[in-house]
């Protein structure tokens, strides 16, 4: 009986736990949509894409799979000190886009997070595409 209340208690505080971490989660999409509603993010793009791949990083990667995430993030970080000074890197544009195509392709994740990357991968051929107009 004992272990039964011991099991039953434990099974609770799971289901709460787990309640709790999909509203979490849901919030962070709901933020997320809300980020990008206006052109603001334009500016600010490759730290968006950052966050995103923030969030993801949390839920899915470990192992041999976190260096390409953390190397993708650490030159999301570059590109969007090139964007502020004004300075545009093709090369370094098109491996950002690679790794993260990467990362997309080749890692288990929810169906919501790999939409999301894959937005974000419009976004960055976007930016390659119009880079020259890109703040205006």
């Amino acid at each position: 009986m004992h272990n039964s209340l011991r099991n039953l208690t434990a099974a609770a505080a799971f289901v709460i736990l787990a309640g709790a971490a999909l509203a979490q989660s849901s919030d962070w999409y709901k933020n997320r949509e809300d980020r990008y509603r206006d052109e603001h993010w334009r500016g600010r793009i490759f730290s968006e894409i950052r966050e995103d791949l923030d969030h993801v990083h949390t839920s899915v990667f470990a192992g041999h799979d976190e260096y390409r995430i953390v190397r993708t993030k650490e030159e999301l970080n570059e590109m969007q000190n090139d964007l502020a000074a004004h300075r545009y890197n093709q090369a370094k544009l098109d491996e950002v886009i690679g790794n993260l195509q990467r990362v997309v392709a080749d890692n288990r994740m929810t169906a919501r997070d790999r939409d999301v990357l894959n937005d974000d991968l419009h976004r960055l051929r976007d930016y390659r595409e119009h880079h020259e107009n890109w703040g205006r």
